[in-house]
């Protein structure tokens, strides 16, 4: 494909787009960037009065815009979310999955059921959605381009800090290598973003000139080589290039939007 110019490598206007945990920080700042860029938006997550306002706020920018309250928790609730994106913009080309759960504990302290949830939010539920998006893409009309998927994994993939992360640290490395597998399995662009911490209300406290907020901060910049946390602007910039077809030679990777703390 020649393109007009490199900039045109970004363009995804008209493209209809399913953004998952919509609600959430880093999954509404990813609906609000699809939006600008000119998307027709399917939104899915669990809170209806939130995601009524999402598309309020969006309603300006946006192509057209369809709402979904659900999650993918099960086969039939992550095709009725896929369905619904397919039936409102008659098709599907742009897949972004950005729900997830922590819950700190130390091995011989967590319940095996709070490893479970972590494990059915960070991994079963993105498998779920992958499987009933690719039993779309299977029959995908060669004329639509190629469709992209991203997904929201963590340098704790990679890395093993901190203490009492067992469950979400093995969520997001088995995240990362079910995004390799299905770039063999698919021939086709899936992707995740790591991203360190950035600024959500789960780790607002973190960004407090108070302890422990300073305290932890100050520890986690220790190896940061770019000196700051992250804001969910700093991902944005990542998540278009996957989605465009400025990637379309990208597949099965984990870009990390850290500021350099998996270098260290």
């Amino acid at each position: 494909m020649t393109f007009a110019s490199p900039l045109s490598m970004f363009d995804i206007a008209g493209k209809s787009a399913l953004v998952i945990g919509a609600t959430g920080s880093f999954g509404s700042a990813g609906a609000r960037a699809l939006a600008r860029m000119g998307c027709d938006l399917t939104l899915a997550d669990m809170d209806a009065g939130k995601l009524e306002t999402l598309a309020d706020d969006l309603g300006g920018n946006a192509g057209m815009i369809e709402t979904i309250c659900a999650i993918p928790d099960s086969e039939a609730s992550a095709t009725r979310i896929v369905d619904a994106a397919v039936q409102a913009h008659g098709g599907l080309d742009i897949v972004f999955i950005a729900t997830g759960l922590n819950d700190v504990g130390f091995i011989e302290d967590q319940p095996y059921e709070k490893w479970s949830a972590v494990m059915r939010a960070n991994l079963d539920g993105y498998w779920l959605a992958c499987q009933a998006a690719g039993c779309h893409f299977a029959d995908r009309p060669p004329d639509r381009g190629r469709a992209k998927v991203v997904v929201v994994s963590s340098t704790h993939g990679r890395h093993g800090l901190p203490a009492g992360y067992t469950a979400y640290c093995a969520s997001k490395s088995g995240l990362d290598g079910m995004v390799r597998a299905l770039a063999c399995e698919w021939g086709a662009n899936i992707n995740a973003i790591g991203p360190t911490v950035f600024r959500s209300p789960l780790s607002e406290w973190m960004y407090s000139d108070e302890d422990p907020g300073k305290s932890t901060r100050e520890g986690m910049l220790e190896r940061v080589p770019l000196g700051r946390l992250s804001e969910t602007d700093d991902l944005i910039g990542g998540l278009v290039y996957l989605l465009s077809p400025a990637s379309d030679f990208v597949t099965g990777q984990t870009l990390y939007i850290d500021g350099g703390y998996t270098a260290d």
